[in-house]
């Protein structure tokens, strides 16, 4: 988990920009009682923070010890988040909206990734937000996030990507724009400069080579 460590205070930055922007906490962009969905959640490593900030956060995820691990430290950390073991797609059928729905490096481990947009924008609430942080298609991620990352530097276990379902941004935009969702903001995220790989935290950068974000909300 030690790389997503570093990964969490960019990616909360942004779904806070991203809410702003777009209005849906009203004109502070305040989250304080917004209804957030944490797709693949994992062990709640954006869920907690979000709960902190006083959004009302239901995290899901398909893994049954990442739900019982989620709620465990939620638990002694006296934060009050409902976790779940589910799919969206399984969660959309049941009818329930939210104000702010995210998937942090989710999607490019989904096979069909048009109907996971279609469940998210079935979802979201009027004047939502929807965030997405995935991986792009290209050399440069293949060599860093499957390469160097799973083989060279050992920062997470061998097989975890598969090359094949990295997503490139038009492809994502495209999809989404499909389910009724404008994805019209994106930026790219890198390690900071001029220090090693898992250890330092990332920063927002222009290029979109390996880790990106978009964010939109219903078309």
């Amino acid at each position: 988990m030690a790389p997503l460590h570093d990964f969490t205070p960019v990616r909360i930055d942004y779904i806070l920009d991203s809410v702003r922007r777009l209005g849906t906490g009203g004109a502070d962009g305040q989250i304080q009682g917004l209804r957030v969905l944490d797709i693949g959640c994992g062990g709640g490593l954006l869920a907690e923070p979000m709960a902190r900030l006083g959004a009302d956060v239901t995290g899901i995820d398909a893994t049954p010890e990442a739900i019982a691990a989620a709620a465990a430290h939620a638990e002694a950390g006296g934060l009050e988040i409902s976790y779940r073991c589910c799919t969206a797609e399984a969660l959309a059928v049941e009818g329930p909206r939210f104000d702010v729905i995210y998937a942090s490096e989710v999607i490019e481990h989904v096979t069909d990734r048009r109907l996971f947009a279609a469940a998210i924008s079935g979802m979201l609430a009027p004047g939502g937000t929807v965030v997405i942080t995935t991986i792009n298609r290209t050399l440069a991620s293949l060599a860093l996030a499957k390469v160097a990352l799973e083989y060279i530097f050992r920062l997470v276990p061998a097989g975890t990507h598969d090359p094949a379902r990295f997503v490139k941004p038009a492809e994502l935009r495209a999809e989404f724009a499909a389910a009724g969702i404008m994805l019209d903001d994106m930026t790219g995220f890198a390690p900071r400069p001029a220090r090693r790989i898992g250890g330092n935290g990332f920063v927002r950068t222009a290029s979109m080579a390996i880790n990106y974000a978009a964010s939109g909300t219903h078309g």
